[in-house]
């Protein structure tokens, strides 16, 4: 028999450790106002198992810390892919899959334009940074996460139990 608890860890460092992987192989594919991270991709799956909640936020709080990233963006990026996991979580818990990627992508669009505004100073407006991160959010969490969760709906009980 399992014990649940470990089993969870596990699964929490596991998405832990592939978000930042993922951060560090593709962050060149971010460019100031113009956010593409194809970690973002994992923030689907909190419909499937509640360990990827505590999984995506400190992959995320990581990745920024160790990128060198400012403090306000290390805070305010895990929260907001914080805040994204948890409503991933309740589309799981309402088995609404087309929900799956919108709470992510609402975070973001909405947390992230403010952390560029006030953390580095960019000069765009927010509604612009909203458009930009909105537009890189839906690519990344919509298409890339939509792919990613065909497979691991076909893949669920050997990946989650």
């Amino acid at each position: 028999m399992k014990n649940q608890k470990t089993v969870t860890l596990v699964q929490a460092a596991m998405i832990a450790a592939i978000y930042v992987v993922l951060v560090y192989l593709f962050n060149y594919w971010s460019f100031g106002v113009i956010q593409f991270r194809i970690a973002e991709a994992l923030t689907i799956l909190p419909y499937f198992t509640p360990a990827a909640i505590p999984g995506l936020f400190v992959g995320c709080f990581l990745a920024n810390l160790l990128s060198g990233a400012l403090v306000g963006d290390v805070v305010f990026g895990a929260l907001a892919t914080l805040i994204g996991a948890v409503g991933t979580y309740f589309a799981g818990k309402a088995r609404i899959k087309w929900l799956a990627p919108v709470p992510p992508i609402v975070a973001n669009t909405l947390i992230v334009p403010f952390v560029l505004k006030y953390c580095y100073g960019t000069e765009e407006a927010i509604p612009y940074m909203m458009l930009t991160v909105g537009i890189g959010e839906i690519l990344v969490c919509a298409v890339c996460g939509g792919l990613l969760f065909v497979i691991v709906e076909k893949n669920r009980k050997y990946l989650f139990g």
